[in-house]
């Protein structure tokens, strides 16, 4: 059977798929998938009139490129549409980028689908979480009540969620009865985030964070909450926070473990994520999809973007004015002590965000620094395949027990 032959089987398998099916209301899309010569076209939605351009995307690559897709797993940047149109020159894609944006979240979908990945993971025992709020004041006076979660008991580890997310991304790691055993593990969701509100003097401007606006909320609920020093494990965003927090207060980190850490990870915004005509939560779940490992278990990938398309609308795309825009691996990490402050990257090769290239330059820079990468997983470990996540992990707890 020819590559192209068994694409068509495959998206014909995945569009009648229903998760598939929801992601297509609202759409009125034609769309043609090519193999280098040989076209097919499927309709999307409500199939729309043939005189409007703004309908038609295509899709189009080598037929070796194309088997890379349908493989299993499939390799990096073949393995969902947005790693396919943001990092993977191979493949040409065309169409108004608003329709593509309005359907990312139907693409996503159909490219997980071509080779669906369906294995049981055990779910945490969210049992062992305890949550309360806390009235935490910045050093500008500003005050917001901010939520947060532990487990375990023992030495803090500070986990910090990736931009436009909550703590709920680490209940997999959290609630490990194996590290709690030794380590007191603590999630609080950033003001605006999650089960966390906006400050109390919000007056409904847009969102945008930057680097001492943040750090300025982890320093406030290190020093007024936990009240000793902690090992910061942070994700994305929150890696490159916790990084910043080894730079500029050094006095309250005991270690750094770094998962998915940036070094200048621009281009991740987009006009798109909030935007009057297209679904900020589909949109921003969609985003999210695409930088998963295909062999994490599907339904906690489903979970990893179902968190992103609870956020309110711009709060991704304003953690991202610090992500993307403003943050500068290279400047920080080399105001990093490694030598009394012990830095563990850690990073996912599905991962086109932060990339392993990047964790190695940023290890380059700060001494004793050590890159453990993960072959199987993308940007979003710890939520994406925890049982996976704790595999490297555990060794790298287990070096900073006193």
């Amino acid at each position: 059977m020819s590559v192209f032959e068994r694409l068509v089987g495959h998206l014909t398998a995945a569009l009648a798929r229903p998760e598939v099916k929801v992601f297509m209301r609202g759409l009125s899309l034609r769309v043609r998938f090519s193999v280098g010569e040989q076209t097919h076209e499927v309709a999307i939605g409500t199939h729309p009139a043939v005189s409007d351009p703004a309908s038609e995307i295509g899709i189009a690559a080598s037929a070796d490129d194309w088997a890379l897709v349908l493989a299993d797993p499939a390799p990096p940047t073949y393995h969902s549409f947005s790693s396919i149109q943001l990092r993977n020159p191979r493949f040409t894609i065309t169409g108004d980028p608003l329709a593509i944006a309005q359907a990312r979240a139907c693409f996503e979908s159909i490219f997980a689908n071509l080779t669906p990945y369906e294995v049981e993971a055990p779910l945490a025992d969210l049992s062992r979480l305890r949550g309360s709020y806390h009235s935490i004041k910045s050093s500008t006076g500003r005050v917001a009540q901010i939520y947060s979660e532990e487990a375990g008991t023992g030495s803090p580890v500070l986990c910090l969620h990736t931009a436009g997310a909550d703590t709920r991304q680490f209940h997999g790691v959290m609630c490990d009865a194996a590290l709690g055993n030794d380590w007191r593990l603590i999630g609080f969701d950033m003001p605006f985030h999650g089960r966390s509100m906006p400050p109390a003097d919000w007056s409904g401007d847009a969102y945008l964070l930057d680097q001492q606006t943040y750090l300025d909320w982890c320093v406030s609920f290190i020093e007024q909450v936990i009240r000793e020093p902690v090992v910061v494990m942070g994700c994305s965003m929150g890696a490159g926070i916790a990084m910043v927090l080894a730079a500029e207060r050094p006095d309250l980190i005991r270690a750094v473990i770094a998962l998915e850490a940036p070094l200048r990870p621009r281009g991740r915004r987009n006009d798109y994520l909030t935007h009057a005509k297209v679904n900020g939560g589909w949109h921003s779940a969609a985003y999210v999809r695409g930088l998963l490992g295909p062999r994490s278990p599907a339904d906690l990938r489903r979970r990893a973007a179902y968190i992103y398309s609870q956020g309110a609308p711009g709060i991704y795309d304003g953690d991202l004015a610090f992500y993307s825009d403003e943050f500068d691996g290279e400047k920080i990490a080399k105001r990093i002590d490694g030598k009394t402050i012990p830095v563990s990257l850690l990073i996912g090769h599905y991962d086109f965000s932060a990339t392993v290239d990047d964790a190695h330059q940023l290890a380059g820079w700060i001494e004793n620094a050590r890159v453990i990468e993960m072959p199987e997983l993308g940007h979003f470990p710890m939520t994406e395949h925890p049982a996976e996540m704790l595999r490297y992990l555990r060794p790298v707890f287990a070096s900073l027990k006193d």
